[in-house]
């Protein structure tokens, strides 16, 4: 896994502490710990850190697949707007 520029670290944060963020191989991990006294980490998948809090990756990994199917089926997914 490539390293992520010393630029982009400096000013990514962490979404529940907001820590600032070290590169640890394939994730990113909070350099302060949070109330229970972890530290969070977070992945980073084709060279993008995945900034979400851990409640909400079955979430973003459910919308992912939706949009997936959805290209398989040669439509888009649906909006609320629409």
């Amino acid at each position: 896994m490539p390293k992520l520029s010393p630029e982009l670290l400096s000013v990514l944060r962490c979404p529940v502490t907001g820590s600032g963020l070290v590169q640890e191989g394939d994730e990113l991990v909070t350099v302060t710990a949070d109330e229970a006294g972890n530290k969070l980490r977070y992945r980073i998948e084709d060279g993008i850190p995945l900034l979400l809090p851990p409640e909400l990756l079955p979430a973003a990994a459910a919308a992912a697949a939706d949009q997936h199917d959805a290209g398989q089926h040669g439509t888009a997914p649906r909006h609320a707007a629409e």
